[in-house]
């Protein structure tokens, strides 16, 4: 498994991470994924967190784990509390990176960084995170903080999501901020064989997937990681899809056929 920086920290994170909202899979595609290199994401929304912890045990030194608190529990001793809730279905003593996964403008943004980083100051946490930040939010969280940096931002992008392009995209580039492309398959859109709102489009995957001898999910997560500082997230409760998922890694699309899925779906 390929790896990209983690921000400005000098360590790196697996290209491919396992989603796990919704996810219904139990704890061998998990364990399977990890074996291929692969990082883990979930969230206190998701309530996937002890299955996580499951699948975890005895290979958690080996596993890279993200996950996220609610966006009601931004106030510093709420979120101190969710964070110990975390840890403990999680079954771990600390979260690799913890973050905020939706902005909540009611809380003060220092007040909840503030307990972000006393849990790192703790080694309860080792990196911070956000999740669905805009530029603006992004700028003054980043604004606030005392000790430590921001080091990803968890949002939505695939060939049919491309709008972080417009801002987000050079934003995090030019300061070195890793994405986490959330739904880069558009939740099982660039996996069926026909999706009637973009056909066109979906015949030039289809044409450079077989051209490469990949499959079109490849084929669509490799597209994303095209990008710098880009790394992925794609869910699926089937242990042959996360081998699937994680050979997107390894190789690389060339320049004509990103520059055509680009056009395509442009």
């Amino acid at each position: 498994m390929e790896s990209r920086p983690l921000g400005k920290t000098g360590e790196t994170i697996p290209k491919i991470g396992l989603g796990t909202s919704r996810y219904r899979g139990g704890v061998e595609p998990l364990q399977m994924g990890v074996s291929l290199g692969a990082f883990i994401d979930t969230a206190e929304m998701y309530r996937t967190e002890d299955v996580v912890g499951m699948a975890v045990q005895g290979i958690r030194e080996s596993t890279f784990i993200a996950t996220k608190v609610l966006p009601r529990n931004l106030r510093y001793s709420d979120l101190m509390e969710a964070a110990e809730r975390s840890l403990g279905l999680l079954q771990t003593d600390y979260i690799d990176l913890y973050q905020l996964h939706y902005p909540n403008p009611s809380v003060p943004i220092a007040e909840t960084m503030g307990a972000m980083e006393e849990l790192v100051d703790q080694g309860k946490v080792r990196f911070i995170g956000v999740s669905n930040y805009s530029t603006s939010q992004l700028a003054e969280a980043m604004g606030v903080m005392t000790k430590y940096q921001i080091v990803s931002n968890q949002v939505q992008y695939s060939l049919t999501h491309r709008n972080i392009e417009e801002d987000l995209l050079p934003f995090f580039q030019q300061h070195q901020i890793t994405v986490i492309a959330h739904t880069p398959l558009d939740r099982g859109g660039l996996v069926a064989k026909s999706f009637l709102r973009r056909r066109q489009a979906m015949d030039v995957l289809a044409k450079l997937a077989d051209e490469a001898g990949r499959t079109a999910p490849q084929v669509a997560l490799n597209w994303c990681l095209s990008r710098p500082n880009v790394v992925v997230i794609p869910k699926s409760d089937k242990t042959e899809r996360v081998i699937e998922n994680c050979d997107a890694s390894g190789w690389s699309l060339t320049r004509q056929e990103i520059q055509s899925l680009d056009e395509a779906f442009k």
